[in-house]
Order: structure tokens, then sequence, then C-alpha cells
């Protein structure tokens, strides 16, 4: 049986799946199209643990509103992350997406990619 927050992860992890290659996104724009705005750490948590679902969740294409990469200490190596996040366009300084706006995807904006 699932909790509720094995529930509320699964929920992130298929937004995150769908999240196309050179696009991010933020933990607020996953929390919000949940109907879950507040949660944003949440959404944070179930990132620190996407490594352990089943199937490939790619956590690097989602950072904080600002476009930082809040969680790339959550990766394998210093800067994987960002290699991650550069192999698809980003252009990061000082863990900052610079970029971000163009790349931003937000999944209750662009519901054509479901």
């Amino acid at each position: 049986m699932m909790d509720t927050d094995d529930h509320f992860f699964f929920r992130v992890y298929e937004v995150v799946k769908k999240i196309p290659p050179g696009r991010v996104t933020s933990y607020g724009a996953i929390a919000r199209y949940l109907g879950s705005a507040g949660a944003a750490r949440m959404v944070g948590w179930a990132m620190n643990q996407s490594h352990s679902h089943p199937d490939f969740v790619p956590a690097h294409r989602v950072v904080n509103r600002n476009g930082l990469l809040t969680g790339k200490h959550h990766f394998d190596g210093v800067n994987l992350m960002q290699e991650l996040l550069e192999n698809e366009g980003a252009i990061i300084e000082e863990d900052r997406i610079l970029n971000f706006r163009e790349m931003f995807w937000d999944p209750a904006e662009e519901p054509d990619l479901w």
C-alpha cells in the first residue's frame, strides 16, 4: 500500500518524465500543476529520492524558481547536474541557469506535450 508521500512522489515523477530535453522547470511549477501550490519543498524531497524510482527520472531538469541548481549535491560527481543541463543547451554560471526563461517549461501551460 502506498502512503500519501509515496503517491505524491509518484505523481511528481510522472510530471518530471514529461519535461522535454532542453527544457527545465521548477519545484513550484510542478507543485502548482499537481494542485499542491505550497508543496515545492516536497517536490524537492521527491527529486532527492528519484534515484530509487525504477524508471529514469530526469531530475536534473528541475531547479528552483530562480534557475539555481539547488539539488546539485544529490548527483554523483561535483558538476554532474550542470554537465547534464549544459549538454541540453543550458548556459550556467555560478550554479544558475542564465537562459532560464527561454528553457522554462510549465506543465500547466504546455498541456499539448502530455
